[in-house]
């Protein structure tokens, strides 16, 4: 079973910072290697729609649900690891996109975040209704804190749904992971590339429902908690974002996780400082931490120049498969 925790970036590849950047842009596989997904259009439970993209496989194989992170897509390169990973593996993958994610608004007065717990639980009980074998479940980065959310919330129910879980990269401790990104060089480099569509999507949300924020505060924002204050937080029914912040951490409550789940932190990652990370006692039996030294934020590259992403699919995938085998 391939193992993140001895991970080490490549020579050509120092530092966090380039570690969470060049995956990102540079290494393969790209765009043009995607392989194709059908996308299929699901009516929420409250009229609005939502996008899956499916990676069509065997009858009885595992069916794996992806969780993409913030301001994702099936398009993200790890993504697309991902389902070159299932397709090799013969697995069955679905991934779901939060709400405005799959490049259409979306037309409720909501959009989503990292503790959408309930939305991840619909989208996971439909896959279970629909499949012939188990169902797993990943999530990278906000996608991950969300799914945990979720097998924390449904405690020993979560079995009836998915066999085991699996988060990368994800802001456990949000308080702490949101003051890192607002702070010193993190801002420039990460805040302003979120804002960049998040802003223009929030001002297009008010275009739909006029008045259901303060327009001028997110316009103002120019830190994540600035824009979750103004508009993440209110969307959602949390008193603020610090409310919002708090309830949607997924580390105070893993100990609740009942289901094999696996948590991956590179301790090096620029959004989540490694002192904000869980302990083993914290975790509780039923959660793996895995904490390697190096990787940056859902980077893990590997290889020669330019680099491949796909050592964090295939070692979540094999650690996935390790439990079916159990």
């Amino acid at each position: 079973m391939t193992d993140l925790r001895s991970y080490r970036a490549p020579w050509w590849l120092p530092g966090a910072h380039l570690q969470t950047i060049w995956p990102t842009l540079f290494a393969q596989p790209r765009a043009s290697q995607a392989i194709k997904l059908i996308r299929e259009r699901w009516r929420a439970p409250d009229g609005d729609f939502i996008d899956i993209d499916h990676l069509p496989g065997r009858d009885h194989a595992p069916w794996l649900v992806l969780f993409h992170g913030l301001e994702g897509s099936s398009a993200s390169r790890y993504a697309i690891a991902f389902a070159q990973g299932a397709l090799a593996r013969g697995w069955r993958l679905s991934i779901p996109h939060f709400r405005g994610c799959s490049g259409e608004l979306n037309l409720a007065p909501r959009s989503y975040h990292s503790g959408d717990f309930q939305e991840v639980g619909w989208l996971l009980a439909r896959i279970r209704d629909r499949a012939d074998a188990p169902v797993l479940a990943a999530g990278v980065s906000l996608g991950g804190n969300a799914l945990l959310r979720w097998a924390e919330e449904a405690g020993s129910g979560a079995a009836e749904i998915a066999r085991a879980v699996a988060a990368v990269s994800a802001p456990l401790d949000l308080v702490a992971a949101g003051a890192a990104i607002d702070s010193g060089i993190n801002r420039p480099l990460y805040t302003r590339h979120f804002l960049r569509t998040m802003i223009p999507n929030a001002l297009a949300k008010w275009q739909q429902h006029p008045g259901l924020f303060d327009r001028e505060r997110v316009q103002r924002a120019t830190t994540l908690r600035d824009f979750d204050d103004a508009f993440t937080a209110p969307l959602h029914g949390f008193a603020g974002v610090d409310d919002y912040w708090t309830r949607a951490s997924s580390k105070p409550h893993l100990r609740k996780i009942k289901i094999p789940a696996l948590v991956v932190n590179a301790r090096n990652d620029p959004f989540v400082p490694a002192a904000s990370l869980p302990t083993p006692d914290e975790a509780g039996a039923m959660v793996t931490l895995w904490q390697p030294e190096q990787g940056g934020h859902v980077g893990f590259a590997t290889g020669p120049w330019p680099g491949r992403v796909t050592a964090m699919p295939e070692a979540v995938s094999d650690w996935l498969g390790s439990i079916l085998d159990r």
